[in-house]
């Protein structure tokens, strides 16, 4: 009798027929994509090496500069992580002190402690209070005239909420001071696409790690570092293979060069056509009183806040899946639901029903604001030095050794190498965390 858990619970999912709000892109449609395993090669004389690309690979990835305008787009088959990591890299060679919007990803955290880089901390700004928010150019040119020896700024746009930030003005603070703007486009690659191009590179950014899988029909763990810089085109690769596997999976990479062929061949037009059906969505959830982030937002992303309609953050996923739904994300207030053309209308008509069964109401209550704790040592003397478990009660005074991110607001309360306070302590109990790690 054959024994396989993983396989047989994805097997089990995959029947339940839910609509898939999430990634990947592809939404598990098949089209295209299959028949990939069949070429799952290795680095061969005629499969070229990532790495070293002057064959296959390296044609593949001037046919993607091509298509996103860049000055050189490189393959990743490890993820947004390994674009990220290299464009830190990059970065951390021209200066070790580096400004970070605080909606920050772990895998940037990570990199930071990894290539010793001092972080500096802006907080994003939140109109409603409901969302994470946006980075502010203000409070950006103010932390770099404030640290003159800051390198590069780097920022998450968009958001998991769909936020976008002012990333032309952003660019312009910077450059102004010699400063590098790089981007987590993670959840943004298809912006290059829309009707008004809003990719970070378009308007402006040095660098951005784009997450293709998300959003465009890759499979998953395909990602590229968009350089619209020309100085650091030719750091990417060395960056690259700092981090990178040294096998690099050759149907996650073939997946990227069919996505860019499907999109310079009608898939574009795809995605363009989509933002009217999915304008639609956002307009019914705006007459039943749902609210939504607010300003530049990701014209492909709903996101819908049901606790204003009444909906425990018990009850949140019980209702996503009355109605045939998986969403890509809930945090007992929102509900986030990535849509692709991958998506069915069958997906898009219950998005709708289960907006329609809903009535918001004005909310007044709102997060705790957030305040920077007190820098005490790098990310990376408080990640790789001993560490040991701690209750949050016996947690006042140490230095935390890890991030804490509850959501919303989706920004740490904590960082690796920050003091932990009792304001901090009562926050992290209240989102129901019981211990944390910290420096011994």
């Amino acid at each position: 009798m054959s024994y396989t858990p993983l396989y047989t619970q994805l097997k089990e999912h995959k029947r339940k027929g839910l609509s898939p709000f999430h990634t990947p892109g592809h939404k598990c449609s098949g089209n295209f994509l299959d028949g990939l395993m069949s070429l799952d090669l290795t680095e061969l004389p005629d499969t070229d090496a990532l790495y070293e690309a002057n064959g296959a690979i390296l044609k593949a990835e001037d046919c993607l500069s091509k298509l996103f305008g860049t000055k050189r787009t490189l393959i990743s088959s490890g993820g947004c992580t390994l674009a990220i990591q290299a464009m830190l890299r990059i970065a951390s060679k021209r200066g070790r002190k580096i400004l970070f919007a605080r909606n920050i990803h772990r895998s940037a955290v990570n990199a930071a402690a990894l290539l010793g880089i001092e972080p500096v901390w802006v907080l994003p700004h939140s109109e409603s209070g409901s969302f994470t928010g946006r980075a502010d150019p203000d409070d950006i040119s103010r932390a770099i005239a404030e640290n003159p020896d800051i390198s590069a700024c780097y920022l998450t746009s968009p958001d998991y909420y769909g936020e976008i930030s002012d990333i032309h003005k952003i660019a312009e603070v910077c450059h102004e001071k010699g400063v590098l703007l790089l981007v987590d486009n993670a959840h943004g690659s298809h912006l290059a696409f829309m009707e008004h191009n809003l990719h970070p590179v378009a308007l402006g950014a040095d660098m951005s790690a784009c997450s293709l899988h998300k959003t465009l029909p890759v499979l998953t763990g395909g990602a590229v570092l968009n350089i619209g810089n020309a100085v650091l085109a030719d750091e990417g690769k060395q960056a690259m293979a700092l981090f990178g596997s040294t096998s690099p999976s050759y149907p996650i990479m073939a997946s990227i060069d069919l996505c860019r062929d499907y999109l310079e061949n009608g898939g574009i037009n795809e995605y363009r056509r989509l933002e009217k059906r999915i304008a639609e969505i956002k307009a019914l959830a705006e007459v039943h009183g749902l609210i939504q982030p607010e300003g530049l937002c990701d014209p492909l992303r709903v996101c819908i806040n049901t606790f204003c309609a009444g909906v425990s953050e018990k009850e949140q996923m019980e209702l996503m899946h009355g109605f045939g739904i998986e969403p890509e994300f809930c945090d007992g207030r929102n509900a986030v639901m990535i849509c692709t053309p991958f998506n069915s209308e069958q997906d898009f008509q219950r998005l709708e029903k289960l907006i329609s069964s809903l009535n918001g109401k004005p909310v007044s209550d709102r997060p705790d604001k957030i305040s920077l704790p007190e820098y005490v040592i790098s990310p990376r003397q408080a990640m790789l030095g001993e560490t040991e478990t701690v209750e949050l009660d016996k947690a006042d005074g140490r230095i935390s050794a890890d991030s804490s991110c509850p959501c919303p607001p989706g920004v740490p309360l904590i960082m690796p190498g920050e003091q932990i306070d009792k304001y901090t302590i009562k926050l992290l109990r209240a989102y129901g965390q019981q211990t944390i790690c910290c420096v011994k």
